[in-house]
């Protein structure tokens, strides 16, 4: 029985970069040997055990058969025998086929340490042509290793195989929820729009969000998707604090609409609802993040000229967005706006729309709605009409003072 690290553990270190989590192959045992030394069987589909003190993931030897479309058609097949070179060809990409040994040794049979040197992606193996899971994994991987020194790239013969597995159709057998899982974390890693690039190049991007990929077709549309692109970079890499997942996946969504020059302006704002609500139900996206996307989608423009909205268009625009019983998520909006616009006015002071809007959030919670709903107990009709004229009431008081 030996043990190795393997995967991502050796290409962090091996970059120099933190090592989160430690994976383990065991070669030359069984399940019974591994419940023996009291390790913890966890796996399902095939034999993962937690090592007794550090609780670490080890896993047998193993080698994989396709049985059908989609990531979940595999059968897998463990045992004494299977060697560490037949467990590591079964992996997505060359810089993740390595291993280390207790000694510290590295064993790298398919060439990792090659392609980590010349920052290159590669499969392995025709493998990686069986899941397509790895396709989303790959542009993930771009978008986290896009900063110098790493700048990774993908091989062309790799590119030419996803896609040929997008023509075959496997990109239509990934499930919502892991489509929305690899997305979810490619728009956490440093530049975004790596993941975008490499999804654009095998055509899954086409499969997955055409919508997204329609602001990349030759044209005036063309412009947007880089300019896209740009502000979901800049966003990540937002020097005063990390973005949220739901700020960057609205930025991503918030003007899908592709409409022709004049179109009418509640039309247009409808249809960037449609688009990014559509996208949120069909990848099954968490609340939150599509809250926030609709939100963006609907507001984005009205924040943008907050300065021409009157007291009365205010807490309305409060009242669409429900600030007042959350009003943090309305300022994470306001927030997502600044990052939206900041580079489009050129200034990377305050983005006034949001010092406005905040501040006039403020001044509306302070208005005592329970005190003036009794003055009307009995209109109680009345109620909501004389709490929206109070707010609006103590906007124009704030505002008269401030002359």
């Amino acid at each position: 029985m030996k043990t190795y690290i393997v995967g991502g553990a050796v290409r962090d270190a091996l970059l120099g970069l933190p090592v989160q989590d430690r994976d383990f192959v065991v070669v030359g045992a069984s399940p019974e040997e591994m419940l023996a030394k009291g390790y913890l069987p966890v796996g399902k589909d095939f034999p993962v055990f937690l090592h007794p003190k550090t609780h670490d993931e080890y896993a047998l030897a193993r080698t994989e058969r396709k049985t059908a479309a989609g990531y979940k058609g595999f059968v897998f097949h463990t045992d004494a025998d299977v060697t560490l070179e037949e467990d590591l060809i079964r992996r997505d990409l060359t810089i993740n086929a390595m291993a280390q040994d207790d000694a510290g040794n590295i064993i790298d049979p398919y060439g990792g340490l090659r392609d980590l040197h010349d920052r290159v992606f590669r499969h392995v193996s025709m493998a990686f042509c069986e899941d397509p899971v790895r396709i989303l994994r790959l542009a993930r991987f771009a978008a986290r290793f896009a900063i110098p020194p790493q700048n990774f790239h993908v091989a062309e013969e790799t590119t030419s195989l996803m896609q040929g597995m997008v023509a075959d159709g496997e990109v239509d057998a990934l499930v919502a929820e892991r489509v929305w899982q690899e997305l979810s974390r490619g728009l956490m890693e440093a530049r975004p729009s790596r993941m975008f690039a490499v999804l654009r190049s095998c055509g899954a991007l086409q499969r997955l969000l055409p919508e997204l990929n329609a602001l990349f077709e030759p044209g005036t549309a063309s412009e947007r998707g880089q300019q896209l692109m740009q502000i979901l970079d800049a966003t990540a890499s937002h020097a005063s604090h990390r973005q949220a997942l739901s700020t960057r996946f609205a930025i991503l969504l918030h003007d899908l609409a592709l409409v022709p020059a004049g179109s009418d302006t509640l039309s247009v704002e409808k249809l960037r609802v449609k688009l990014a609500d559509g996208i949120c139900q069909r990848l099954k996206v968490p609340a939150e993040c599509r809250d926030m996307a609709v939100m963006l989608a609907r507001e984005h423009l009205h924040i943008k000229d907050a300065a021409s909205l009157s007291a009365a268009d205010t807490v309305d625009l409060l009242t669409r967005c429900d600030a007042l019983r959350k009003p943090e998520r309305f300022l994470e909006m306001l927030n997502a706006c600044a990052c939206l616009f900041l580079e489009e006015l050129a200034t990377d002071t305050v983005f006034a729309p949001q010092l406005q809007l905040s501040q006039a959030l403020d001044i509306v919670l302070k208005v005592n709605g329970g005190e003036i709903a009794s003055l009307y107990a009995a209109q109680p009709q009345q109620i909501p009409i004389a709490i929206r004229a109070g707010r609006i009431n103590a906007l124009e008081a704030a505002s008269n003072a401030q002359q």
